[in-house]
């Protein structure tokens, strides 16, 4: 789950995930693995996961080439399979379905449901758009917002692979082979956006596929992007930099999430390559992270590049998501203890003080608090919807207290329950993009009060989950932004890492219900549109799809609807643009030359 995508419109923008960049991205991910009963499934899993692939350690790749490599998922030097990887390993077992496991004839219809409507729109946007980065579906024009580097298709080229369309990525990985990194208009590269969409598509695609053309495309990249952390006097990344001579922009502050929804993606980079530099230069960031000031565990929406934050806003959403969604997937990925301090640490202090419940539905929602008064701002963006996710992985993967695995499962229920039911309240079955929500106080306070009162009705308040209502005045929210859905993944990335942790198939129908009125109501002329007025039979279309939509968004339900499981949760962290990683280890010699104590 997590980051920014978008421009001009309140979808994400640089400011957003980081604000309204994620309407074309923002974020990030989060899930648990189901082990396969069958044993053919079993062999494939073996085969495609599995089989070692040999990558050098600490030097760089000879690269050449473009055939395509379809065998496996390359493992990093020094493992002899993924299962040894340096992890936080599950504490408990695959969970037990709570309701009979529907059968493939149920899930392999809806999954090729997906599957079509990607190739619907990625036809699309390869008829209409390439090699610009997103087709505009209504009047089949062409947009640049990020760089002008094919970002539609970078960013779909792991779904293509789990999707099995592999003749569709053959050719689109031929078609970008001999790409140049240079930039139209003003020459600057964001480097949050160019992060989480191209080097995470690249390094996924290559890890899927083991292409090394991609991990060279990758290498070239990260190069590039590395003197945006030439910034005075602690070295945290510029806003953007130009990839052709790596002058760069630093403006006046950053948001948390810019500095800090990296290094996912440049650690498995440095893995992959064995050059060290990648490393180092994003746990530098870390590292300051840990040091800075934090109000309860929570850090400021925003930063000067002297380490010392601008402001006392604190949200767990646009601005700052992915940054705590990296902290869990750092720890995940190959074993940080200091990244699993941290994560646990503003994990707690977002349940202690972001979340409050509604006072007729007792709907759980997460919201912004600004100074030490703590006055909550009391809306609740849709890419908030990343959280729920991020705390179920967290509460099924570390090994915590029970009382504290409980309230998170119960927090992580509550707010998935939330995200989706603002979809099935709406006439389209489509979410707001924001709600002003009417709060009746912190969700830990009526925690304790329920306790105190000898834990009426089972299920504390916030996690009771109350039907679907369909009169407005009723819901204990409004929505705003004139009731825009803007294709956002966070939902359906929540109920996949829901069902992944829990084995609850009703997240998987939840699931279904929301892909249905993307089908009925998005589909345009040329792919797939975000719409407005969503509390009516018939929401009015918007000229824009964003990247995301085929690399998160379908990709999540896809992968919801897939029995066969082919991105465990032990094996493979998702980045904020749902381009999932392989968990690795370092190695010794590794750990000596990257002094990686924890």
């Amino acid at each position: 789950m997590l980051p920014v995508h978008s421009d001009g419109s309140p979808a994400r923008s640089t400011f957003s995930r980081l604000t309204t960049l994620k309407s074309d991205s923002w974020l990030g991910r989060r899930p648990v693995l189901r082990w396969v009963a069958l044993g053919s499934i079993v062999l494939v899993t073996f085969v495609f996961f599995v089989h070692p692939f040999s990558v050098p350690s600490f030097r760089r790749p000879s690269v050449s080439g473009g055939d395509l490599v379809v065998d496996d998922p390359p493992i990093p030097h020094g493992q002899t399979s993924h299962e040894s990887a340096t992890k936080a390993t599950p504490v408990e077992k695959p969970p037990a379905h709570n309701r009979p496991l529907k059968g493939s004839s149920t899930w392999d219809p809806r999954k090729e449901e997906v599957r079509q409507t990607f190739l619907y729109a990625w036809k699309a946007y390869m008829d209409k758009a390439f090699p610009n980065d997103e087709v505009l579906p209504l009047s089949g024009r062409n947009t640049n917002k990020f760089n002008g580097w094919a970002v539609t298709l970078v960013d779909s080229l792991d779904t293509m692979w789990l999707m099995g369309l592999k003749d569709e990525f053959k050719a689109a990985v031929n078609s970008i082979k001999r790409q140049e990194f240079l930039t139209s208009s003003s020459g600057y590269a964001p480097f949050f956006e160019t992060i989480i969409r191209y080097l995470g598509g690249y390094l996924s695609a290559y890890a899927l596929s083991g292409d090394k053309v991609l991990l060279s495309l990758a290498d070239d990249l990260g190069e590039r992007l590395l003197p945006a952390f030439n910034t005075d006097p602690i070295g945290w990344p510029a806003f953007s930099v130009r990839p052709g001579d790596g002058s760069i922009n630093k403006g006046g502050s950053m948001l948390l999430a810019e500095m800090a929804s990296c290094q996912v993606e440049y650690k498995y980079l440095s893995k992959a390559t064995g050059r060290p530099e990648y490393y180092e230069k994003v746990e530098n960031v870390m590292q300051h992270l840990y040091d800075a000031d934090n109000y309860h565990g929570l850090l400021a929406e925003r930063w000067y590049l002297n380490g010392k934050p601008t402001n006392n806003h604190y949200t767990a959403g646009a601005g700052v998501d992915s940054a705590y969604e990296y902290f869990l997937k750092q720890y995940l990925q190959s074993g940080d203890q200091k990244a699993k301090k941290q994560y646990l640490k503003s994990i707690d202090g977002i349940i202690n003080k972001l979340l409050f419940l509604t006072p007729t539905r007792q709907l759980l929602f997460v919201t912004d608090i600004t100074g030490s008064s703590e006055s909550p701002a009391n809306q609740m963006e849709h890419l908030s919807c990343y959280l729920p996710g991020v705390i179920a992985l967290g509460a099924h993967s570390l090994d915590l207290p029970a009382a504290v695995k409980q309230k998170h499962k119960w927090a992580a229920e509550g707010l998935a329950y939330t995200c989706w039911v603002m979809y099935a309240d709406q006439k389209s079955h489509l979410g707001p993009d924001n709600a002003r929500m009417v709060n009746a106080g912190k969700w830990v306070d009526a925690l304790k009060k329920w306790e105190h009162e000898g834990k009426p009705k089972g299920k504390p308040p916030g996690v009771r989950l109350p039907p679907p209502e369909p009169e407005a005045h009723k819901r204990d929210y409004t929505s705003s932004w004139s009731g825009q859905y803007l294709m956002r993944p966070e939902t359906v990335e929540s109920l996949y890492i829901m069902w992944k942790t829990t084995g609850d198939e009703i997240w998987r129908d939840r699931g279904y219900a929301i892909y249905q009125a993307i089908e009925k109501h998005t589909k345009a002329p040329y792919g797939y549109a975000s719409v407005s007025n969503i509390d009516s039979d018939s929401p009015n279309k918007i000229d824009e799809m964003p990247s995301f939509f085929l690399a998160e968004t379908l990709k999540y339900l896809y992968l919801l609807f897939d029995n066969d499981d082919p991105i465990s949760l032990d094996k493979w962290v998702f980045n904020t643009e749902a381009h999932p990683l392989p968990i690795f280890s370092w190695s010794a010699d590794e750990r000596a030359a990257l002094n990686i104590t924890s």
